[in-house]
């Protein structure tokens, strides 16, 4: 009799068990194995309305993105996210005793090692998802409060800007200069108020434009130069969208009606030292935002010729530790690139040599192909950055993103500065399908087309034909085929592309 009673106990103490396992992972499965099979189809029944319910708010890719840009959003996922746990916990419990009771207590008996890894498949089905989940909503929680910025309720209205007034009423020259002025006739002028704070929706905005910036600071850099500036705009009606690079070493760039100290109404030295001005003479830069950012948004707006509604800034060693968080870049490289002493993120010098052809890169080796210009120019280098920017965007993989997502965030919240608001990140979201990356126009101001003259004190640095600029920039965005051909651009996937058909 003994031997008989206990392969019942064993088997009548594991069903419990199976039993909370199947309703843990579906709730309403476990019932139907202790036989209450009304109760089961009423908990598949709510199975059905849950999953329906998420599926109808959750029915695409945008829909998925846009909650995990709201702070709203992200909090009520972590409520659910524990409604469900319970939900589920309370399935597998029902579960397990509604068939512990069709056992007969005789052959109930007592925890067995298959009972006791039941428990803990049990514990673990149920807390994984849930565990992982949160920690992904409290990561990226942190992420999008710590990055952006403030709501735009106390901002402008899109499209528009207040006039830009000094915020103490003085200015001054730097110590030991004295204001430059251009010669008779080329002085420069630039629409007025061409910094602003940024649209609230996109509706009725013809155009939004977003500048990004390459911060070139680190080990053995004073300060932060903005070496990179490449402005995106986008139609938010067709995403039709443009790139529009402007070389850090342009001197006499116009500024807008209000910001600077100099009689020629431009900023005289080399546009990328902007940053560091804004940090030396605030009151030259008024305006919605810091000093610098006033300074580098105003001076590429104004060089332009359209607003400039947000920025988005990230330094050297960010873009290494992104590239690497992303698992490296593929890059189409056209020719053999050599620098004898590219200068390391960690102030030392090394030799880079880049071989031609289809390259995967890590975040080291894809900054040294944007940045270095010993080979060439600084024009080159735009042409090599517009494509490194495309290639990572391009490559971009979901799943790359969700395995190294802390990793990635730490990265950002560390390396990443912009004036972005949290209430418009659903908006860009919603932007993102619109944009087809292939068909990007791209436009190099660049010597010698734009270059209207040398200095006249001997320094280095070339005086734009902001003319000339305004025209092509309002030709692009006004008729991109007809400037195409004009002006003889390449699509940005025409230049960067090959790499997919190699």
């Amino acid at each position: 009799m003994s031997q008989q009673s206990s392969t019942p106990s064993g088997g009548g103490s594991a069903r419990p068990v199976l039993a909370a396992v199947a309703s843990a992972i579906i709730p309403g499965t476990g019932q139907f194995i202790g036989g209450e099979s009304r109760r089961g189809w009423a908990l598949i029944g709510a199975d059905v309305v849950i999953l329906g319910t998420l599926l109808f708010f959750f029915n695409d890719k945008v829909d998925v993105l846009t909650a995990f840009v709201r702070p709203s959003s992200l909090a009520l996922l972590m409520i659910v996210n524990i409604l469900l746990l319970g939900y589920r916990v309370w399935a597998a419990d029902d579960a397990y005793r509604a068939t512990r009771r069709s056992v007969p207590v005789s052959a109930r008996g007592g925890p067995s090692g298959a009972v006791i890894m039941g428990t803990v498949v049990i514990v673990a089905v149920l807390l994984a998802p849930h565990v992982v989940f949160a920690y992904y909503d409290l990561v990226q929680y942190n992420l999008i409060t710590s990055v952006f910025g403030e709501e735009t309720s106390a901002q402008s209205t899109p499209g528009t800007s207040a006039p830009i007034t000094s915020q103490t009423g003085s200015t001054s020259s730097p110590p030991g200069e004295q204001p430059t002025v251009l010669s008779p006739g080329q002085t420069t002028t630039a629409p007025p108020s061409t910094v602003v704070a940024g649209p609230a929706i996109w509706d009725g905005l013809e155009r939004l434009n977003i500048l990004l910036i390459g911060g070139d600071f680190g080990v053995g850099r004073t300060g932060v130069r903005t070496d990179t500036m490449i402005t995106v705009s986008i139609d938010p009606q067709t995403g039709e969208s443009a790139m529009f690079s402007v070389p850090r070493n342009w001197t006499y760039s116009p500024l807008p009606e209000g910001m600077g100290i100099w009689d020629c109404d431009c900023y005289p030295e080399l546009i990328n030292e902007l940053w560091v001005m804004g940090e030396q003479y605030p009151d030259a830069f008024p305006g919605p935002g810091t000093p610098s950012e006033n300074a580098v948004k105003g001076v590429n707006s104004a060089f332009l010729g359209i607003p400039i509604h947000y920025y988005a800034m990230v330094n050297l060693d960010g873009f290494v530790e992104v590239v690497d968080a992303l698992g490296g870049v593929e890059i189409y490289v056209p020719e053999l690139v050599i620098d004898e002493e590219y200068p390391h993120e960690d102030g030392t010098v090394e030799r880079i040599e880049i071989q031609p052809g289809v390259q995967t890169m890590n975040g080291h080796l894809a900054l040294a192909y944007a940045r270095t210009r010993h080979q060439d120019s600084d024009y080159f280098r735009m042409g090599r950055q517009r494509c490194v920017i495309e290639a990572v965007l391009e490559q971009t993989k979901p799943t790359d993103l969700l395995l190294n997502f802390s990793k990635f965030a730490d990265v950002i919240k560390q390396s990443v500065m912009t004036d972005i608001p949290l209430d418009a990140l659903p908006d860009l979201v919603a932007l993102l399908p619109d944009i087809d990356l292939e068909n990007i126009v791209s436009v190099r101001f660049i010597p010698p087309d734009y270059h209207l003259k040398y200095r006249d004190d001997g320094k280095a640095g070339r005086v734009p034909n902001i003319d000339l600029v305004h025209e092509h920039v309002q030709l692009v965005i006004n008729d991109p085929q007809r400037a195409i051909e004009e002006l003889g651009l390449d699509r940005l996937d025409d230049v960067c592309g090959k790499a997919a058909t190699s």
